[in-house]
């Protein structure tokens, strides 16, 4: 008798137990989501960012982690640092996820051959294919709507890297050692990311992981990775993307980290630079999470950093620390065109003599461009010299205005390029007396709004140290319409 009850005691016992575990397993995600929401200043006119929350029960079937980017190598150390202090966490939250029911995709960009024949690359390649997929899902994104009046809070545009000279050579060294491009080192995931093989995907293309979303019925995205300021932001799996295509989509901030070099604006370190990125995907672009709302416990925070102030919301937190240093040569300033250099930061120079360069970035479809030759007109008297992400420009005439012939073969069609304008003034009292004009094709994109400005005679000004995709904020770029 006391042995049939020891036996039923026992399947009782594992009864509960597995309940626990079925219930534990269909629970949603609870979730406390955080923005920053305007509120207008009558005074000013301005307007005051201030953060909120709400909660939000996610039915975890009815959500896809991203995994950006968590690559094998990288070419900035320090980058690699601050990503290994993560990847264990990250794991813990995707293996959460995955129990619940989550949908896990990795996206490491440029890696996919690394992954020919793996099943969740196989997965991913053979969902079927969506029918409501948005417009461009395949390409970057550098901008959407809600950005067009964001000041960008950071300059990115030497690519970020903030190593110590010295040990990034040793760096460097290591990855030719194990014949990898220095630059451009990554092979696959970092390993400390579990795929399984039964359930996960493996894409970093856009229309791809479109089409797992929908063939899985996915409503909520939580984006992880790096690096926010570019990749998490840009890819065409990013948040710009997934908030196009009117997905619930969320960033974990606690999971991620941002390509900022102290050395550059606004000169705060690197971890307030971070902060300024999130603090923009709140304002412009999606709310935030952190992992302890999955995971328990408290959210990530690095060893590496040593602030006693932490999680700042904007510049002013930091304008103290930010403008008692002096503007270093390289510093470009963001500039309305037409505009007057009265209304130029800081507003001490009403005229100007010198050289001017102004930069920004331009987007034109394949289907303007085809065969059609582009030109770039410029204001009347004006006397210009250009480059196109880094090429130099042909002067010529458009309509009887100076201008500047584009090489179509240094353009990238439907991508972000880089236009820079070197610009020869006398007494000015304007950057430009007018905004330049793109024609192409009969079709004209007109480049009035913010630039970047700099002064100066430095040749290394036409150019920056990669792609504008990355480099430069959507602040300063100006997209053509699709059209046929």
């Amino acid at each position: 008798m006391m042995r049939c009850l020891t036996l039923l005691s026992g399947l009782i016992l594992l009864s509960t137990l597995s309940s626990g575990e079925d219930a534990a397993k269909n629970s949603p995600l609870q979730l406390t989501l955080r923005q920053q929401k305007a509120t207008p200043i009558a005074a000013s006119g301005n307007v005051r960012f201030q953060r909120v929350e709400h909660r939000e029960s996610w039915d975890a079937a009815d959500t896809a982690i991203i995994v950006c980017d968590v690559w094998d190598r990288h070419h900035c150390l320090n980058a690699v640092r601050r990503m290994t202090e993560f990847l264990p966490r990250m794991n813990q939250v995707l293996t959460v996820a995955r129990q619940k029911g989550a949908v896990i995709i990795h996206a490491p960009s440029d890696c996919m051959p690394a992954y020919e024949s793996h099943p969740a690359r196989l997965r991913a390649i053979h969902a079927p294919v969506a029918a409501n997929r948005p417009q461009d899902m395949e390409f970057w994104c550098s901008k959407i709507p809600s950005e067009e009046q964001a000041c960008y809070p950071i300059d990115q545009s030497d690519g970020g890297e903030d190593d110590d000279p010295a040990e990034h050579a040793v760096w460097a060294a290591t990855l030719k050692a194990e014949g990898r491009n220095p630059g451009l080192p990554w092979k696959s995931q970092n390993d400390a990311i579990v795929i399984d093989t039964e359930k996960d995907y493996i894409s970093d293309k856009g229309d791809e992981v479109w089409n797992i979303l929908e063939s899985r019925g996915i409503r909520n995205v939580i984006l992880v990775g790096v690096h926010t300021n570019m990749c998490v932001l840009g890819r065409p799996f990013g948040l710009r993307q997934m908030v196009r295509g009117e997905k619930n989509v969320v960033l974990m901030r606690d999971l991620t980290d941002s390509m900022y070099n102290p050395k550059r604006w606004p000169w705060v370190d690197h971890f307030t630079g971070n902060d300024l990125i999130i603090s923009h995907v709140e304002r412009f672009v999606c709310p935030t999470i952190s992992s302890e709302q999955i995971l328990g416990g408290k959210p990530h925070v690095s060893e590496y950093d040593s602030r006693t102030l932490k999680d700042i919301s904007s510049h002013d937190s930091v304008r103290t620390d930010a403008t008692e240093q002096k503007a270093p040569a390289s510093y470009w300033k963001t500039a309305v065109v037409p505009g007057l250099w009265a209304d130029v930061e800081p507003q001490d120079m009403p005229k100007f003599s010198g050289t001017l360069w102004l930069r920004c970035s331009i987007r034109l479809p394949a289907s303007w461009i085809r065969n059609h030759p582009v030109a770039l007109e410029l204001p009347a008297g004006t006397s210009a010299e250009g480059w196109l992400n880094g090429k130099a420009l042909l002067k010529t005439n458009h309509t009887g205005q100076p201008g500047l012939a584009f090489d179509n073969t240094a353009l990238v069609q439907d991508g972000v390029n880089l236009l820079t304008l070197k610009v020869q003034q006398s007494d000015s009292t304007e950057t430009l007396a007018d905004a330049p004009v793109l024609h192409c094709g009969g079709r004209q994109l007109i480049l009035a709004g913010r630039w970047q400005l700099q002064i100066g005679d430095d040749p290394a000004f036409s150019n920056i140290p990669l792609p504008a995709q990355f480099g430069l904020g959507p602040d300063v770029l100006f997209e053509a319409p699709h059209g046929p």
